[in-house]
């Protein structure tokens, strides 16, 4: 029991230090990309959260409140299957973000996207920085700026130097992985 009281710690202490940023893949949205034609500003086009996914994004943040987590400042992709995660979560108002847009569709924005994702974090770690900073996005997204491929619902705890550039990084499960 203590080991997994120190891991909470743990957590929640690298989240408040100002140097940390919780990435997370929206939660389950079944299928694959987005139908053709699909726009942003229309869920109903787009691939959305199944109920798994919703379960398991109401999930991951009561989770994180265990963690002690209760709070955050909660940033989404544009995409209605993170932004509904984010919402799920209920750490705090979610901010839309174009810098953790999904750039699957054109692989060649993959540089530009993680440059701004880059500055989007030091920008924000600068504003807030003992907030724990939750960010919701997809993993083309995570897998550009870190290296590693997530599943739906995974978190990757970001340690990044003052460009806002990822450092290191821990992964964690979605809490309902199977």
């Amino acid at each position: 029991m203590q080991n997994s009281l120190f891991a909470q710690t743990e957590l929640a202490n690298a989240m408040q230090d100002g140097q940390h940023v919780l990435l997370m893949r929206h939660a389950d949205a079944p299928g694959f990309g987005d139908p053709q034609g699909y726009q942003l500003t229309q869920c109903s086009t787009q691939r959305n959260l199944g109920e798994r996914g919703r379960k398991q994004a109401q999930a991951t943040g009561d989770w994180l409140a265990k963690q002690g987590i209760t709070k955050a400042q909660v940033y989404s992709s544009p995409w209605c299957r993170c932004i509904d995660t984010a919402s799920l979560l209920n750490k705090g108002p979610v901010k839309k973000e174009a810098a953790l847009g999904s750039f699957f569709d054109d692989m060649s924005q993959a540089k530009k996207q993680t440059e701004d994702l880059a500055k989007l974090i030091q920008a924000e770690r600068i504003q807030y920085p003992k907030a724990p900073i939750v960010m919701v996005t997809h993993h083309v997204n995570i897998e550009s700026f870190t290296g590693k491929v997530l599943n739906s619902g995974d978190m990757v705890l970001v340690k990044v130097n003052s460009l806002g550039q990822a450092v290191s990084y821990k992964l964690y499960p979605s809490p309902t992985s199977p």
